[in-house]
Formats: C-alpha cells, sequence, structure tokens
C-alpha cells in the first residue's frame, strides 16, 4: 500500500492507495470511463495528462478537476527543498584560470542575472566566456580589455 499526496484544485489530500486496478470501472472510449463507487455511478473523461509531471485534468459528471499526484519520492524530495527554485546573490567574479581579457561585455551600474555574459578569457589559445552565476548588480570592473589576469584574480565586484 502506498501513500500518496493528491492536490485537487490546490487542496492538497493525504490517501493511501493498495490497488488502482480494483476500481469498479468500464472504458467507454480511449478517454472516457464509466465509474461505479459505494453505489453511484460516474462518468470520467480524462481531458488532459502529463504523466512526466504527474498530472491530469479530469471531468467528472461535468466538473473539472486539476489533479497532481505525489508519491512517497516526489513527497520526500518536496521536503527535502531539492526541487526549490534559488537565485544566488554574486558578490565578486575571479578568474577562473590565468589568460588574457579579449572583451569585457558589461558595465559598471549594470543588473545581471544568471547566465549573463560578463566578459572573454582566452587562456590556452582557447576564448571563454565568463557567465554570472548569479544576479546583482556591477559595483566595479577590476581589468579592461588586453588585461592579463591570474587565476583566482578579483575581475568584478557586485553588489
Amino acid at each position: 500500500m502506498s501513500n500518496y499526496l493528491i492536490t485537487v484544485n490546490e487542496e492538497e489530500i493525504e490517501c493511501k492507495i493498495s490497488d488502482a486496478n480494483a476500481l469498479d470501472s468500464i472504458a467507454v472510449n480511449a478517454h472516457t470511463l464509466h465509474v461505479l463507487q459505494e453505489n453511484t455511478a460516474f462518468e470520467v473523461e480524462i481531458r488532459e495528462s502529463d504523466f512526466l509531471n504527474k498530472t491530469i485534468s479530469l471531468s467528472i459528471n461535468g466538473n473539472i478537476y486539476e489533479v497532481k499526484l505525489e508519491d512517497e519520492y516526489d513527497q520526500q524530495v518536496k521536503k527535502m527543498g531539492l526541487l526549490a527554485v534559488t537565485t544566488q546573490k554574486l558578490n565578486e567574479v575571479k578568474a577562473p584560470m590565468p589568460g588574457l581579457i579579449v572583451d569585457v561585455m558589461v558595465e559598471v551600474g549594470q543588473e545581471i542575472v544568471e547566465g549573463t555574459p560578463l566578459l572573454v578569457l582566452s587562456a590556452m589559445k582557447m576564448e571563454n566566456i565568463i557567465l554570472a552565476q548569479g544576479e546583482g548588480t556591477i559595483k566595479s570592473i577590476e581589468v579592461k580589455k588586453d588585461d592579463t589576469v591570474e587565476k583566482g584574480q578579483l575581475i568584478i565586484e557586485m553588489e
């Protein structure tokens, strides 16, 4: 018997399901079931389903229900906060390797988000675009085009 957290129209319901196949139902067509539960008949139409995200949209006797199913694993991942979207505040950008600054792509005062191209660093005959690893505002740029930098040297300071 598995323990599930089912969210129906944003209302959470905890339940234990032993065997979904034990449901008294007959397929009317590919998207519609006729279900009997405690001597009551229901017409269940599957409107949309996303099995990857474990969501389904159902029409039961004409009423629409948005359903999300979370098994014990999903609940544990959620409790641990592994799916939480976080943004990192960036304080400083340091040179990841020694090299030559080929281009500076940002300016002081510019607000950046994670993934913003900051500069181009040439090292070992390859040009590397250094991307922001978080968000912030550029406080100062400690290098300019054609400067050489050492590994770990401060390049950009953020606030």
